[in-house]
């Protein structure tokens, strides 16, 4: 070795070379071996025997291929030290391209086939690969087997050997390595990319984020979309492994684990980190991610969901990918809504997994340090949160839905799944910065709520959070104020600094200059009163029995709680009954109530919600009872007239304001009684209920203190009622001639109407509770409800004629309603009798009570929550609504609308009437409110299933429509019938598509259709549209509707007056009245809502929908809404065909699968298309269906009014020209098909003239003789004149 460096710096290369000759190839690799293994003088050895070995010599490149093919296997040995690797490999690599071609051949072999086996373990040497494959393809010829080949091919060849053989794990990242310095074509990149991908299943977890970021670093030269796919695709297809032997671990009790889920999460973690570092450095990567997404929507699963939000940190894609999401979410949630509501869709497309389950996977993976997801997984749930959330309405009220309403539509899904999204990030990874956004909107303060409920002691750790959202109540609309308050509620039992802040803001916002401000203070102030209870009130169970006994002493059962349920007390357990905190708690309470005295002398709405507050505050807080009552005591004083010989007992004028020309209410008088009388009642039942416990002096010395209110209350209301008997309209300054309009007098008596009314129903429910079922008492209260109803028609007489006027909101509480009714109708308790006869026999007494329930219950439908007590508590009013289904489904089956309506000759609504109308709102309630609580509401048939308590209500209903339809035309009540088909409409919907009752269901209303033919337009819609939507669940419906366009077809005639059609009737409740409004109802729009374009399952179905509409485009339909909505139908369809054109083009499909297609075409084209271009002549030219010759100047003015109407129409209207560019968009992507596909798809179409041509030769001709014809008969009337008219004629 010496001598060899020796020659080699002495410059005594003849020596060297002649020296190195001499040398065997044992000798010289033992010499280069030992050199390297003690690591000293290698790299002048090496350069030494390169420069002894002259490459242009055979005897030295043999030399020098022997160092190579020496020194690549002793690097990779492992025996060396890895600086002496390198530096062998360097200076390899610095004379390779001196190799000849056969050698760099060789050499290449040496590399594959070491790889192929295996040998490069540590992979060093694969650095000198690049070097030799680019020296190789720069080589002109090589040969290859018995031919040549350029060096480029012979590169391709080694290539696409290398990649078509078995790798070695162990090495496959350092071949992805190596490859980034190979020098690619576009298809050997493609052939690489693939290869690498294939290795992903056979590495270890821990080998893969490694081999993605050098597969990313590869991507720098092409197949951008290709890996990124194969990455998440790997990723997807682990988590779906894992999750099936997590399932098969439950099932079996034993835990299967090839995959450990938390090594798995953190090598996705690490791989979506190195996914967004490269996507940050290369925009193009970051482009073909965004083509690939939005590819593939369907696709998603929840670590592409991972890396969506990672990379939409990147500024320059934040936009763009959480518009996506939130585009993909809501069609996640509109198609499963489609296929949700379609047999059809059903069986055609397979149930795909849900995006909402994927991204809530995402969050619980999130707590395996996936920190750069949490961040934009908590901006997507505010996203979807403030797009789809309550949209803020006029002064900034926002619509509620009720906290009981469940999300149906795909945006009330999608927000509710922002919510879902917050809160579970929120449970799994602490994020306290999420609370400064709460208090923007009320679906927030909801979310807040949960997080209360779910997480209190770690909200509390960011207490201070929570407080700054206070000091913005004073700007947040009245809905969100009390949603953030009852959400915070339970921390401020536990957070003394909470509490303190909010009562300071709330003092702050007593005296705001902003009227939301100050009922933010008195919302704020009754929730500390009705959660701060002092030592000694009775819980609001404890009081139950007695008043339950005041409401109702003939029904057991009834019971009423609070109106904001205490949820605090499951979770933050807390002493608050100490008498530490009871003394504290009565200190706080009396100075809120000194506060609340305040608003006493503020506007009404101020008012308002406080006589709405009191009565939940004293049952929860029943120690606060003398000062409540007493503060009542003495605002009713104020209002009260002392003197029992003056009438009214009320002073009116008090309760109004002016302020200039206006006037407007300052007390709520009624709402100020209602409360009263509430307390009061509640008050004698808790004191009722506590006396037998009783004892001492001390109770005594109570009950005088208490009793005095107590008594002077009930003399009071006593005095008022006796008084507001004897009253006359004329006492409160109103009669018949009274003024109600909108000037300063007609808002005065308006207002005096209201409160004298309202004034009225709470005399009536206290004296009907404090009666005891005394007729004299029942008298009396028919007296009141008397004076109530004339006012009432008064009211509805001035409110105009013709005008639908709304009646003021009764002040009947929802317990006494269902008490009322249940009085009124099914109690036959002997000794009640008498003096129910006294109420029942009003009519009109009994209608108003099923009028206010009605109200009641459309209340809670709207709102999700009634007015008075109990209003707000979701237990007790569902209570109160099965009461009433129980009550009005008797009334109603028992005494049918024909038996009441028998001998009367009043117009009004009968009772019967109003009890399935109220019948049909509860159903609709219970559907939107309760869902999960069906069964409790539908209970008349004991402890059956759901599906047959639904069946037993459907029967009853069935068979009262069926008595409708067997009694003639003139027993026909059209409005009981379409009541009975809503009540049918909305159970049928709570059955099991697959159950039997649902198909007998279906069964009886397509008998009810065929064999019924009563001509009532309203009641044949509402029986069509219930066919159409039971069809749907069941089956597609489109051979029902080309049944029903043979049936119009045949009734109205075709649009050619000369072509007979033939005589069809599939319906019998087709006739020529119902025909034409059928076609608004029984359209396309149930069948050709469910178009999707899947080839071949959708022939049958789109050829009998063409079928139909090729009916209906040939009937003589009159121009009006219905031909508007025929040609809407038309240009969805032409879209839907234009769908179904495009697929093939986009999804590259062979030519069979153009046969389906072909048949459509066929269909549309010889029969639809022209059939439309007819009709849209039919329309324009306003030829009507029937019109006699013979009455003709009878009908002229009504001709030219028709005439302007339908002119008006027509230029209103865009469905023509909306029509017209749909076909026309069709036949463009036909003649696009037909050019690619080679197939003559434009052979059945043919180009309309009609709308550019319209000279009809033979009814020109008939016109011109008609004309003549005329003319000489005015000739031949004409009497005569002198020339000069003529030649004035002429003139002109």
């Amino acid at each position: 070795m010496e001598k060899i460096v020796s020659l080699s710096d002495g410059e005594r290369i003849p020596e060297l070379q002649q020296y190195l000759s001499s040398l065997t190839d044992d000798q010289l690799t033992t010499v280069v071996t030992n050199s390297a293994l003690k690591g000293k003088d290698i790299g002048a050895m090496v350069k030494s025997i390169f420069k002894g070995s002259p490459p242009s010599a055979p005897e030295g490149a043999s030399r020098r291929l022997l160092l190579y093919q020496h020194c690549i296997p002793l690097c990779e040995s492992g025996d060396l030290q890895t600086e002496v690797a390198s530096d062998i490999i360097g200076l390899l690599m610095l004379e390779t391209h001196n190799l000849p071609g056969p050698s760099l051949a060789q050499l290449a072999s040496l590399f594959v086939d070491a790889i192929k086996l295996g040998k490069m373990g540590s992979g060093k040497s694969l650095e000198l690969f690049p070097t030799v494959l680019t020296a190789l393809a720069a080589t002109e010829a090589l040969s290859y087997g018995k031919g040549e080949l350029s060096g480029e091919e012979y590169k391709k060849q080694l290539i696409n050997s290398l990649c078509s053989s078995r790798w070695d794990p162990q090495c496959v990242i350092h071949l992805t390595t190596m490859f980034r310095d190979v020098p690619l074509a576009p298809e050997e990149l493609q052939f690489l990319v693939e290869k690498v991908l294939r290795m992903f299943l056979k590495l270890d977890l821990q080998e893969i984020p490694p081999l993605v970021y050098q597969l990313l670093l590869l991507a720098a030269k092409g197949c951008k979309k290709q890996v990124l796919e194969g990455i998440i695709s790997y990723f997807k297809e682990q988590d779906l492994r894992q999750k099936e032997e997590q399932k098969d671990g439950e099932t079996m009790d034993v835990e299967v684990q090839s995959i450990p889920q938390d090594q798995l999460r953190h090598v996705e973690g690490t791989a979506i980190l190195h996914i967004v570092f490269a996507v940050r450095l290369d925009q193009e990567l970051g482009r073909e991610f965004l083509k690939s997404v939005k590819g593939c929507q369907g696709e998603l699963c929840p670590f592409s969901i991972a890396l969506l939000l990672s990379v939409a940190r990147i500024q320059r894609y934040e936009e763009q990918l959480f518009d996506f999401l939130k585009g993909t979410i809501t069609k996640g949630f509109k198609d499963e809504h489609l296929q949700q509501g379609s047999k059809f869709l059903q069986d055609l497309l397979p149930q795909r997994c849900s995006l909402a389950q994927m991204i809530l996977d995402t969050v619980k993976n999130s707590v395996f340090g996936w920190d750069h997801v949490t961040q934009g997984l908590v901006q997507l749930g505010f996203i979807l949160m403030d797009a789809f959330g309550p949209k803020a309405g006029p002064f900034g009220k926002t619509a509620t839905e009720g906290a009981n309403a469940t999300a149906k539509t795909p945006t009330q899904q999608a927000c509710r799944l922002g919510g879902h999204i917050l809160l579970e990030g929120f449970k799994v990874r602490d994020c306290f910065w999420m609370l400064s956004d709460f208090s923007l909107s009320s679906s927030s303060s909801d979310l807040l709520s949960d997080i209360v409920v779910s997480a209190p002691m770690i909200l509390l750790e960011s207490s201070s959070k929570v407080t700054e959202t206070f000091d913005h109540l004073s700007y947040l609309p009245l809905a969100t104020v009390q949603g953030l308050l009852k959400a915070v509620q339970p921390l401020l039992k536990v957070s003394m600094s909470m509490k303190d802040a909010l009562i300071l803001v709330l003092r702050k916002a007593m005296f705001s200059s902003q009227l939301d401000g100050r009922k933010s203070a008195v919302t704020g102030f009754l929730l500390l009163l009705k959660n701060f209870r002092v030592l000694g009130s009775m819980a609001s169970s404890q009081c139950t029995p007695a008043l339950s006994f005041m409401y109702s002493s003939h029904y057991e059962g009834i019971s009423i709680g609070p109106f904001i349920c205490d949820v605090s007390c499951a979770q933050v357990q807390v002493d608050v009954h100490s008498r530490y905190n009871s003394a504290a708690n009565e200190a706080f309470c009396l100075e809120i109530l000194s506060s609340l005295r305040r608003c006493l002398g503020q506007q009404a709405d101020v008012r308002l919600m406080l006589y709405e507050g009191f009565h939940d505050v004293l049952r929860r807080n029943s120690q606060l009872a003398s000062s409540i009552m007493q503060t009542l005591l003495s605002q009713v004083r104020r209002y009260y007239e002392p003197e029992q010989d003056l009438l009214p007992p009320v002073k009116l004028e008090l309760c109004i304001g002016a302020q200039g020309d206006q006037v407007f209410l300052q007390e709520p008088l009624a709402h100020l009684l209602s409360c009263t009388v509430h307390c009061l009642l509640w008050y004698q039942g808790m004191r009722r209920s506590a006396r037998p416990n009783a004892g001492g002096s001390d109770n005594d010395d109570d009950d005088e203190e208490e009793g005095g209110f107590q008594d002077e209350l009930q003399s009071i209301l006593e005095s008022i009622t006796r008084r507001m008997i004897k009253c006359e309209l004329e006492d409160f300054e109103l009669d018949k001639s009274a003024e109600f309009s909108l000037s300063s007098v007609g808002v005065k008596n308006s207002i005096y109407a209201v409160l004298v009314m309202g004034v009225y129903e709470v005399l009536i429910e206290y004296n009907f509770t404090k009666a005891n079922y005394s007729k004299s008492l029942f008298e009396e209260l028919l007296e009141l409800f008397s004076r109530y109803n004339k006012l009432s028609e008064i009211l509805k007489e001035k409110s105009g004629k013709g005008k639908s006027s709304k009646s003021p909101r009764s002040l009947l509480s929802m317990g006494f309603v269902s008490t009322l009714l249940t009085a009124l109708f099914r109690d036959s308790a002997q000794s009640r009798e008498e003096a129910l006869l006294v109420l029942r026999s009003s009519g009109d007494f009994l209608r108003y009570a099923v009028n206010v329930a009605l109200q009641k219950i459309t209340q809670l439908e709207e709102t999700g929550h009634t007015d008075g007590p109990d209003g707000q508590n979701t237990d007790k009013t569902f209570h109160h609504l099965c009461d009433i289904t129980s009550v009005l489904m008797w009334r109603y089956t028992n005494i049918p609308c024909a038996v009441e309506d028998a001998g009367k000759k009043e117009k009004r609504c009968s009772v019967s009437l109003l009890c399935l109308e109220g019948l049909l709102r509860i159903f609709s309630t219970g559907q939107q409110r309760y869902p999960a609580r069906v069964a409790q509401l539908l209970s008349a048939i004991g402890n059956a299933s759901v599906t047959e308590k639904i069946a037993f209500y459907i029967r009853q209903f069935q068979r009262a429509l069926f008595t409708q339809l067997s009694g003639g035309e003139e027993d026909f009540s059209s409005k009981e019938a379409q009541i009975l088909v809503n009540i049918l409409s909305v159970l049928s919907r709570q059955l099991e598509p697959s159950s039997q009752q649902f198909v007998q269901m279906i069964t009886w209303t397509v008998k009810i259709c065929k064999e019924t033919s009563f001509e009532d337009i309203a009641f044949s819609k509402g029986l069509l549209s219930l066919l159409f939507s039971l069809h749907v669940l069941y089956k597609s419906p489109v051979s029902l509707l080309w049944e029903l366009c043979q049936d119009i077809h045949s009734q109205l005639g075709d649009i050619d007056q000369d072509l007979e059609v033939e005589k069809q009737s599939h319906f019998a409740i087709v006739n020529m009245k119902t025909a034409s409004p059928t076609t608004v109802s029984g359209d396309a729009t149930q069948a050709a809502g469910q178009q999707d374009p899947v080839e071949k399952a959708l022939t049958l179905q789109l050829g009998t929908l063409l079928t139909a509409l090729n009916e209906l485009v040939q009937t003589a339909l009159p121009s009006g809404v219905c031909t508007n909505t025929l040609l809407g139908e038309l240009s969805r369809t032409y879209t839907i065909l234009t769908t179904l054109v495009k697929y093939p083009q986009v999804c590259v499909c062979p030519l069979k699968s153009l046969i389906p297609l072909y048949f459509q075409v066929k269909l549309s084209g010889s029969h639809l298309t022209p059939q439309c271009y007819s009709f849209i002549t039919y329309v324009q030219s306003g030829e009507l269906a029937g019109g006699g010759a013979d009455d003709k100047k009878k009908k002229k003015k009504e001709g030219e009014a028709t005439a302007t109407a339908s002119a008006k129409l027509l230029r209103e209207t865009k469905a023509i020209p909306n029509l017209i560019y749909s076909i026309e968009q069709y036949e463009k992507y036909l003649i696009t098909l037909s050019k690619k596909s080679k197939v003559n798809l434009m052979q059945y179409m043919k180009l309309s003239t009609s709308r550019d041509f319209r000279i009809n030769a033979a009814t020109l001709e008939a016109a011109l003789q008609e004309h003549d014809n005329s003319q000489q008969t005015i000739a031949s009337q004409e009497p005569e004149q002198s020339q000069e008219p003529k030649k004035k004629r002429k003139k002109q």
